[in-house]
C-alpha cells in the first residue's frame, strides 16, 4: 500500500492527467502486472476470463441457407469508429466463420491479425447480426461487470499490446480466445467502473468529433487541390495572377472540340499527346536490385506510393553497375505506371525533374516530349490532373490488374499553352499547392495528436492514473 500524487506511466507522464488537470487516487498498490503498473487500493486485479465469458453462442449448421443476415468482419471494423459497415446477405451465401451471435453489451475483439486492432462494442445490433470466428465475442458475467467499462479496457494501449505480444505469427498473427481470457485487468466497484465508463463515453466522442472535423477539412483541402490543379491546366492562370505575370487575365475562350474538356483559352492548342514526343516502354531489373545509394531509379509501384506528379527527390536508387540495364530516362520525361489496381488509378504519370543520371524499371511506360514543347514542370500537374486520369481510367484493360499501353496514351488529350505561359502556371501551382499541402500536414498532425490523445485518456483513467469519480456526472457516493 502506498500514498502517491503523481503515479508514474507511460502514458500519463505527459498525458491526460497533465491536460486535463485531474488528480490521481488518494492510495495506490501494486497489481503485479507490468502493464497496469500501481492500481487504486481499492481495486480488485482479475484475469480477463472471471469477469466475461468468451464466444458463447454461435448459428448451427442446420440455420435456414435463405435467412438473412448481417456479416460482420475484420474489415468492418476499427477500434474508434466500432462496427461501420457490414454484408447483408444469406447465411448459405455467407463465408464458413460467418458463426458468432452478438448481442447488446458484448464487445468484439479480433484475434487474428491483431495489429489491425478491430475492436468494437456492441450496441443495440439487429437481431441477425452475426460476426467473424476471426473475433472473440466477450460478455460480461453478471450484472457486476459493466459491459461499457468492458469495451474501454479493451481499448487500453496497454492491452491491446498485450493482446498483439501473444499473437502467434509473423505474416498472420493471432490469439486464441483462451489467451485473451488470461489477461489480467484491473476493476473497481460496479458504480465506479459506471461513472468510468460514462465519462470516457462523453469525452473519446468529443475527440471523436473534433477528429472528424479535421478529416474533413482535409478532404475539402484535397478536394481544393485537386480542383485548382484541373482548373489551371484547363483554363489558364486566375485573373489576379496572370494580371502580375503579363497575362490576358480574361482571355477569349473558344471550344476545345472535345466534350469533356469544354471551352479553353483561344491561344491554346489541343492535342494528342503522340503528335509532340515519342513512346517507348521502361526495361530492366527487379525489386532486388534496390540499393540505398547510386543511380536513382524510378519504379512504377513508387510512381504511386512515393510520388506526387514530379519526381523532385529520388526515393530508390540501383548501384551504377546494375543501371545498364534500366531504361534511362532524362530531365523532363513523363512516366507512367504500366499496371495498377484499379481503374481509377491506372496510368497515374509523374515528370521526373532529375538532372543526374536517372533509370526507370520496367511496366513504366515514358514520354519523351520534343525539345521545347513541354514544361516539365506543367507536364507534371497537366498529364496527371482530373480531366487526363479520366481519359486514362476509359483506357484501362484488365480483371484482377489493369494495364495500360503506350497505344493509347498517345491519344491522351491536353490543351496546351505557349511555353511562356506553361512555365507560369508550374510555378504558380508549385506555390499553391505547397501552401495546401502545409495546410494538409498540419491538420493530419492535429488529427495524430488527437488520436495519441484519446488513447492515454482511456489508458490513463480504465488503469486508474487518474481519478475522474467526481466529474463523471454521478453521484458516487456509495462507491468505495
Amino acid at each position: 500500500m502506498s500514498e502517491t500524487k503523481s503515479p508514474k506511466t507511460p502514458h500519463s507522464e505527459n498525458g491526460a492527467a497533465r491536460a486535463l488537470d485531474l488528480m490521481p487516487y488518494p492510495k495506490y498498490k501494486p497489481s503485479g502486472v507490468e502493464w497496469l503498473g500501481d492500481v487504486p487500493e481499492h481495486w480488485e486485479v482479475r484475469r480477463l476470463k472471471y469477469l466475461v465469458s468468451i464466444n458463447d453462442d454461435v448459428l448451427p449448421e442446420s440455420t435456414d441457407p435463405d435467412y438473412t443476415i448481417q456479416y460482420v468482419d475484420i474489415g468492418n471494423v476499427d477500434h474508434r469508429r466500432g462496427v461501420y459497415s457490414f454484408e447483408s446477405t444469406t447465411f448459405g451465401a455467407a463465408p464458413s466463420r460467418a458463426r458468432r451471435i452478438v448481442r447488446h453489451g458484448d464487445t468484439i475483439v479480433s484475434t487474428v491479425r491483431t495489429y489491425l486492432r478491430a475492436i468494437a462494442s456492441i450496441r443495440n445490433p439487429a437481431s441477425n447480426m452475426i460476426v467473424s470466428t476471426g473475433f472473440a465475442v466477450l460478455r460480461p458475467r453478471s450484472v457486476s461487470f459493466s459491459s461499457g467499462f468492458a469495451y474501454h479496457i479493451l481499448n487500453a494501449f496497454g492491452l491491446v499490446e498485450e493482446v498483439v505480444a501473444r499473437s502467434v505469427g509473423a505474416n498472420y498473427p493471432a490469439i486464441s480466445a483462451n489467451q485473451i481470457g488470461s489477461i489480467p485487468v484491473a476493476t473497481p466497484p460496479l458504480l465506479e467502473q459506471r461513472a468510468i465508463a460514462r465519462y470516457l463515453d462523453r469525452e473519446t466522442a468529443k475527440i471523436d468529433a473534433l477528429i472528424r472535423q479535421k478529416e474533413i477539412l482535409v478532404e475539402r483541402l484535397e478536394e481544393h487541390r485537386t480542383v485548382l490543379v484541373s482548373r489551371t491546366v484547363t483554363r489558364g492562370l486566375p485573373p489576379d495572377e496572370a494580371r502580375k505575370t503579363g497575362f490576358d487575365p480574361h482571355p477569349k475562350l473558344k471550344p476545345s472540340g472535345v466534350e469533356w474538356l469544354g471551352d479553353v483559352p483561344e491561344h491554346w492548342e489541343v492535342k494528342p499527346l503522340g503528335t509532340f514526343g515519342d513512346f517507348f516502354k521502361g526495361s530492366g531489373g527487379t525489386r532486388n536490385d534496390r540499393s540505398t545509394t547510386g543511380v536513382p531509379c524510378i519504379r512504377y509501384g513508387d510512381i504511386y506510393t512515393m510520388y506526387d506528379r514530379h519526381v523532385r527527390t529520388p526515393f530508390g536508387f540501383v548501384l551504377e553497375q546494375v543501371s545498364e540495364g534500366y531504361t534511362q530516362v532524362l530531365y523532363g520525361d513523363v512516366l507512367f505506371a504500366g499496371s495498377g489496381e484499379t481503374l481509377d488509378d491506372i496510368g497515374k504519370s509523374v515528370t521526373t525533374l532529375l538532372r543526374e543520371h536517372t533509370c526507370c524499371s520496367g511496366d513504366v511506360i515514358v514520354f519523351r516530349p520534343n525539345f521545347g514543347e513541354l514544361n516539365p514542370v506543367f507536364s507534371g500537374y497537366a498529364l496527371d490532373c482530373a480531366h487526363v486520369s479520366w481519359q486514362k481510367s476509359c483506357m484501362g484493360r484488365g480483371v484482377t490488374v489493369m494495364h495500360i499501353y503506350a497505344s493509347g496514351l498517345k491519344h491522351l488529350v491536353i490543351p496546351l499553352p505557349l511555353r511562356q505561359e506553361q512555365e507560369a502556371i508550374g510555378a504558380f501551382l508549385d506555390r499553391e499547392t505547397a501552401k495546401i499541402d502545409r495546410a494538409t500536414e498540419l491538420t493530419r498532425r492535429e488529427m495524430e495528436l488527437l488520436r495519441e490523445y484519446r488513447t492515454r485518456l482511456i489508458s490513463d483513467v480504465v488503469t486508474g492514473k487518474v481519478d475522474v469519480r467526481g466529474i463523471a456526472g454521478t453521484n458516487m457516493e456509495t462507491a468505495a
